[in-house]
Order: C-alpha cells, then structure tokens, then sequence
C-alpha cells in the first residue's frame, strides 16, 4: 500500500498523546491510501479520531478498568485511555464511487470531504453511501453544516432493522429527516452493489452488517463496528463493549467472526483500527493479534 503522506499519521498520534485527558472525537488531518482489489480501486479515507477513557464505560465493561490497563500496559501503551481512529471506505469501478460510511461529519469538524478531495472525489460524484450501522460517527457526514444532503446525487443504503431503529433516536431526527429520500434499506445477507454484499454481523446495533467486497477471486470485508481497538478488542475479544447495544450477543458475535477471520486469512478493513485499517486477524493462542497491510 502506498502511502500518500507518512508524517499526517505520526502528527496525529502525537497530537493524540498531547490531549492530556481529552477525551471524546477529536479533528484529525486529512488522509487517503489507495490500493487495488481486482478491478476495483479502494481508497482507506481519514476522518477523526475517538479518544475513548478507561473507565469500565467502554472497553471491558464486564471486567473493569483496571483489567483493561494490564492488557494496555502488555502492548506497551499509556492505560488512561484508547485512541480509536474513525475512517471510512471509498470503492471505486468504471463511473461508481461507492462511500462506506460517511465518518463524524461537521460537528468535530470531520476531514472525510478533505480526504475525499485527496482521492480525487467531489462530494457530488459519490454514487452511493453503505452504512454499516447507524451510530453518529458512521452517519453524521450524510448531512452537511447548513443541514443539508452532503451527498445529494447517492442513493443511502441501510440496513432495514438499523433504519427502523435510528427512528426511535430522538437526538438522531433531523439527520434521519434529511436523508429520508434518499435511502433505500436492505435486509443483511443481500447484495446492495456490484460486486459488494452485505454481511449480517449482529450485536452492536439492531441491524449491524459489514460489507465484502469481491473482485476476480480477491475479497476484502468492512467489519463496520465488530471490533474497535486494535489491541483490547483482539486480545480480549469475550469482553463486553459497553458501544453494543446487546453486549451477549456482541461478544458472542465477535468471537465467531474473528475466529473465521483468521481461519480464512481474509482481508478486512477496520474503520476504528490504527490508520489506514487494512489487514488480517491472526490467532494467537486464545486472542487474535492484528497484522496491518503493508
């Protein structure tokens, strides 16, 4: 994978470590790495970053904080809290471009549409956005500062359990009132592009799926929302995640996917692992370590 600017990572894990108990989403600089996977062009797109504290909210929230800093410390990071990236996926063939979810949006502010401009891509030339669920940093980006569409000629596909849901979300009903026309929802298991089929991955919302997408015998799935920290999500995958709406099925869910990850070295991408989010779940004994693409 060819990087496009190898200094926007190291300014922005450093910026990270100065934020000295900041905590919540956080603006990052722009980013767009693009490789090829048959005959589709993927670019990984940078958005924020997420600082999430230790506190037993989040990470291990069956075990404790404490528990969680050992696992941290092992891996040789600081334990006050985890810095999740949040990125999103572009797939382009022929005349399509294709959004894998659309990132924070305006209220960090997000650097998608940056990023998107770094790959060559206006707002209004993306063809279609997939949401893997509808949590506000995969969805916040579909709605521009002025409250309007931010990608007004893309047909928005989510998935039918995760569009009923985001209804009953009072704090969600203007973005949800925005989009409205131009979504059109799925059930999990169905094929929503050429080439791209949704994945049912249950747990963390009511209609949570990922996204494969194959192309002369090569596949790369989007996990969406599986797995979040690149550490403490691998090495203990059974952990609760307090972000899960069933924290059962989450982990439950969770193992079974890493499990078959690994078995069939699939590439995937992770839109909350370390930047740009490309590369294989390896079994390790009784947790998973993650191998970035190189």
């Amino acid at each position: 994978m060819k990087s496009i600017c190898v200094s926007i990572l190291i300014t922005l894990f450093a910026a990270a470590e100065a934020l000295a108990g900041d905590t919540g989403p956080q603006p990052a600089q722009p980013g767009a790495e693009t490789f090829t996977l048959g005959d589709f062009r993927i670019t990984s797109l940078r958005d924020a970053v997420n600082v999430v504290p230790n506190d037993g909210s989040v990470f291990g929230a069956d075990v404790g904080p404490k528990a969680v800093a050992e696992v941290l410390t092992k891996a040789g990071q600081t334990t006050g809290a985890i810095t999740l990236s949040v990125d999103a996926l572009l797939v382009r063939k022929g005349g399509e471009a294709i959004l894998i979810d659309a990132g924070l949006g305006p209220t960090i502010p997000g650097a998608l549409v940056s990023s998107l401009s770094l790959a060559g891509i206006a707002p209004e030339e993306v063809t279609a956005v997939l949401i893997t669920h509808v949590h506000s940093d995969h969805i916040g980006g579909l709605v521009t500062k002025d409250g309007q569409p931010a990608f007004k000629h893309a047909v928005i596909r989510i998935s039918e359990a995760d569009w009923d849901w985001l209804h009953t979300q009072p704090a969600m009903a203007e973005i949800t009132r925005v989009i409205a026309p131009q979504v059109k929802t799925f059930k999990p298991g169905e094929d929503v592009a050429m080439g791209i089929k949704s994945v049912r991955i249950p747990g963390h919302t009511p209609g949570h799926v990922g996204y494969m997408i194959s192309s002369q015998g090569k596949t790369l799935l989007d996990v969406g929302d599986t797995v979040h920290s690149s550490i403490v999500s691998l090495a203990k995958p059974d952990w609760a995640m307090g972000y899960d709406s069933d924290l059962a099925v989450g982990e439950a869910s969770r193992r079974g996917v890493l499990t078959k990850l690994a078995t069939d070295h699939q590439l995937i991408f992770a839109p909350h692992f370390p930047y740009p989010g490309v590369g294989w779940v390896v079994s390790t004994k009784d947790h998973f370590e993650w191998l970035p693409k190189k």
